[in-house]
């Protein structure tokens, strides 16, 4: 049975979800989530499709999780991959999954809506300035955790990874420059030569020029 994916291209959270699905060789698919027309705000998507209003959601027969970690954690446990090697490596993804939901993703996710996805009069440039003061921080955690390392946790990717990296191949500025890191540029690149690695906008529907 083909796995459905509610998701939509300018979510990163939806990415973390559709990438561990596209490199871990199941068989998948996306639903395209019209989050900008409101749909997530909508009784019937609440009802039917999840109640906290939010994607992605993966849909597998009767089995049905939000949260792109959680997702992650599901794709790991039925295809086996991005996991770690021992029970400290296990921890170690979480750690860092629960890192990047707090202090990464969460920082850029928000910041990159306000400065792209919101009228140019509306924009909080103080919110957006503390913001990106987090996002620094950040960026010098993980471009230092990365020196002379291939990958956050292990020898291999993992979830880590993959919810790390989620917001970071987005073109649209949010106060990442990928120059500006060598070792997180490295780690992109190595991340984007896996075989089935697509960008976010190639691999879900939903792309800021439909709206334009």
């Amino acid at each position: 049975m083909t796995i459905k994916l509610y998701c939509f291209g300018e979510s990163g959270n939806s990415y973390k979800a559709a990438l561990a699905l596209q490199l871990s060789g199941l068989e998948w698919e996306p639903v395209f989530v019209d989050f900008f027309n409101g749909e997530t705000r909508s009784p019937e998507y609440r009802e039917k499709v999840n109640e906290l209003g939010e994607a992605p959601v993966l849909v597998d027969g009767d089995f049905r999780i939000s949260q792109s970690g959680a997702i992650q954690a599901y794709v790991t446990e039925k295809s086996g991959k991005f996991g770690g090697a021992t029970r400290e490596e296990n921890y170690g993804v979480l750690r860092w999954v629960l890192w990047d939901n707090h202090k990464l993703s969460s920082m850029a996710g928000m910041t990159r809506f306000l400065m792209n996805f919101l009228p140019e009069d509306k924009r909080p440039e103080q919110v957006i300035a503390f913001n990106q003061g987090r996002l620094k921080a950040a960026y010098e955690i993980l471009n230092s955790h990365l020196e002379g390392r291939d990958w956050i946790v292990g020898d291999g990717i993992t979830n880590a990874d993959l919810s790390c990296c989620g917001y970071l191949y987005y073109p649209e500025p949010f106060g990442f420059d990928r120059a500006e890191w060598p070792n997180i540029d490295a780690w992109l690149t190595r991340i984007s030569e896996q075989p089935g690695w697509k960008h976010p906008y190639d691999l879900m529907p939903g792309n800021p020029s439909d709206r334009t």
